[in-house]
C-alpha cells in the first residue's frame, strides 16, 4: 500500500484526498519509481476541475479515469517491467509519470531520464512540464543572440525557465511579472523587468512569449516588429467549453492568413529528446528551476490553489 492524492469526482480543491491505495506495478515498457519529489503545474488543476469540458472526452466524461493526480516526477527506480532496457533498480531519474502525487508511481521508460548528480530531486521534479514547454516555445521561433524577446508571465514556472534559456543564448530578455517577482526575474538573466500592473510593455520586440494569456491578440501584435513572432503558451480565460488556449490558438491560426506577423500556438507534449536536453541544461547549470516552496503530500491541494492564484515565484514541489 502507499499514500497518494486521489480524486473520484470533478470539482474544486476539496475533490483531492490523501488516502491509502495499492502500490502500482510496472507493465511492459514501464518502470516503478519511489517518488522523491513531484512538481506542481496548472495541468493538474484542469484535471481536478474537468475543465475545459471538451477535455473530459480524454479525462473521463463523469469522473477522471486516472484517480491519482500528479505528472512531473523525480525518484528512484525500484521496479522494471518487461522489455525495459537502459534502466535498472537504483537509478535516479526524472521525467513524467501520471500519478506522481504519491509515494510510488509508474512511468513509461521512454519518459524518464537520468537525474544529474549535481541536481536535487526537488529541482529535477520541478523541471519537466515547464521545461519542455519552454523548449517547444523557443523552437517556434528563430530568435537568437542580439534579438529582443518579451516574456509575459516571466515569474512563473515556464517564464523563469524561458528567461534563463533565452538569456544563455544571448537574447535580450524583457520579463513581465508582478512586483514581488521583479528581483527574481532580473536575477535569472533578464536585461529589464516590467511590473505588469504599472509599467508599459514597450514595443519593437522580435518575439513575444505570452504565457499569461490575458491580453488580446490585437494588443500583443502591437508589441512586435513588423516581421515579429508571437508565441502563445496556454491561456487561462473563461473558455469553459474549449478552453482559453484552444480558442486563442484557433484565432491565431486564422490570423496567420492575413497578417505579416507569425502567430505560433504551442502544444507541448512530453518527449524523451526534450527531457534529455533539459537534463543536459541542468547538469551544465544553464537552467536552474526556481523552487520557491516544498509541500508535504497532504498539502497538495493548498499548493495547487496557491499556484493557480499566481502566488508561486517559480515552482512548487510536493514531497511524499
Amino acid at each position: 500500500m502507499m499514500k497518494a492524492i486521489t480524486q473520484h469526482r470533478y470539482g474544486s480543491y476539496e475533490a483531492l484526498t490523501c488516502e491509502e491505495i495499492p502500490k502500482p506495478e510496472p507493465r511492459a515498457g514501464e518502470v516503478l519509481l519511489r517518488v522523491a519529489a513531484a512538481g506542481v503545474d496548472p495541468g493538474q488543476w484542469h484535471l481536478m476541475a474537468g475543465l475545459p469540458l471538451a477535455a473530459r472526452l480524454a479525462f473521463g466524461p463523469r469522473a477522471p479515469r486516472d484517480k491519482v493526480r500528479g505528472r512531473d516526477v523525480a525518484g528512484t527506480v525500484v521496479g522494471v517491467g518487461p522489455g525495459v532496457t537502459g534502466l535498472a533498480e537504483g537509478d535516479e531519474v526524472f521525467g513524467v509519470a501520471d500519478g506522481s502525487f504519491a509515494e510510488y508511481a509508474v512511468a513509461s521508460a521512454k519518459l524518464v531520464v537520468p537525474r544529474p548528480a549535481s541536481v536535487s530531486a526537488e529541482v529535477a521534479a520541478a523541471t519537466p512540464t515547464s521545461g519542455y514547454t519552454a523548449l517547444r516555445a523557443i523552437a517556434k521561433t528563430s530568435v537568437g543572440a542580439g534579438q529582443r524577446a518579451l516574456v509575459i508571465g516571466a515569474g512563473g514556472g515556464i517564464g523563469t525557465m524561458l528567461t534563463q534559456i533565452l538569456a544563455a543564448r544571448g537574447v535580450s530578455v524583457t520579463g513581465v511579472c508582478s512586483a514581488s517577482k521583479l528581483e527574481l526575474v532580473s536575477s535569472l538573466g533578464a536585461d529589464s523587468v516590467i511590473d505588469y500592473r504599472v509599467d508599459p510593455l514597450g514595443s519593437g520586440y522580435d518575439v513575444v512569449f505570452d504565457i499569461a494569456g490575458l491580453r488580446s491578440l490585437h494588443d500583443l501584435r502591437k508589441l512586435l516588429t513588423p516581421a515579429g513572432t508571437l508565441v502563445l503558451i496556454g491561456g487561462e480565460d473563461n473558455g469553459r467549453w474549449l478552453g482559453g488556449a484552444t480558442t486563442r490558438s484557433m484565432r491565431a491560426n486564422l490570423m496567420n492568413i492575413v497578417t505579416g506577423h507569425r502567430l505560433r500556438p504551442v502544444l507541448a507534449l512530453a518527449d524523451r529528446a526534450d527531457l534529455e536536453q533539459l537534463g543536459a541544461l541542468l547538469a551544465a547549470g544553464t537552467l536552474t528551476p526556481q523552487v520557491e516552496r516544498t509541500f508535504v503530500l497532504p498539502a497538495t491541494a493548498e499548493a495547487l490553489r496557491l499556484l493557480m492564484e499566481g502566488k508561486a515565484r517559480g515552482k512548487f514541489v510536493i514531497t511524499p
